[in-house]
């Protein structure tokens, strides 16, 4: 190989670590919790969004089983060590299944944002809804979290991760509760659509 070829190729890796952070910190629903990692909807978000010309190099901090209390303790560390251009926001949904007070959720997530934003970050937030057994008023309570927070701070919002999935019960696993891989690039496309106004901002 010339020492042009391996210039080039040297160069790649520094060009991508280069590129802005996009930080996804959320739950299961991130973190491909029963698929492969690298199927998992914010792996497959930076293609997507490379298609629109648009080039970050996506950092996954999602946890499984994640609530937003657990997500306001170790944020901090991951704004300091991963320094995102853009911080995409998915907690919620185990505060919701296990019927945590909806105030409480709330604070936490705008905790985080107000943090992220200190930081010099673009915040987008990830919404969750919460299926109507838990009865209407928690649900309308829970629902209404994100697009509140969203306009409090002015932040991106996807109002629903599932939504392009909740009506088609083969796209999700045998739990019922978490995505397929072949629901994945479903859920990244419409992220990457719904991120369009944020990107756009000076």
């Amino acid at each position: 190989m010339g020492l042009l070829a391996l210039l080039m190729v040297a160069a790649v890796p520094a060009a991508r670590a280069a590129d802005p952070v996009l930080l996804v910190f959320g739950d299961s629903l991130s973190a491909g919790y029963g698929i492969e990692a690298k199927a998992a909807w914010p792996n497959l978000l930076g293609t997507e969004l490379a298609r629109q010309g648009k080039r970050y190099r996506v950092v996954n901090a999602s946890v499984s089983g994640e609530t937003t209390a657990g997500g306001r303790t170790r944020f901090p560390t991951a704004l300091k060590q991963h320094s995102p251009s853009i911080v995409i926001l998915e907690l919620g949904a185990n505060d919701g299944l296990r019927g945590l007070p909806v105030n409480a959720a709330r604070d936490n997530l705008a905790a985080m944002i107000a943090a992220a934003q200190r930081a010099g970050a673009k915040v987008h937030l990830v919404g969750m809804q919460m299926p109507p057994n838990y009865g209407p008023d928690y649900t309308a309570a829970f629902a209404q979290i994100y697009p509140a927070l969203a306009r409090q701070y002015r932040t991106g919002l996807t109002p629903f991760l599932l939504a392009p999935v909740i009506e088609r019960p083969t796209m999700f696993q045998n739990d019922q509760l978490h995505p397929t891989a072949e629901a994945q690039p479903l859920l990244a496309k419409m992220i990457a659509a719904d991120l369009k106004p944020l990107l756009a901002r000076p």
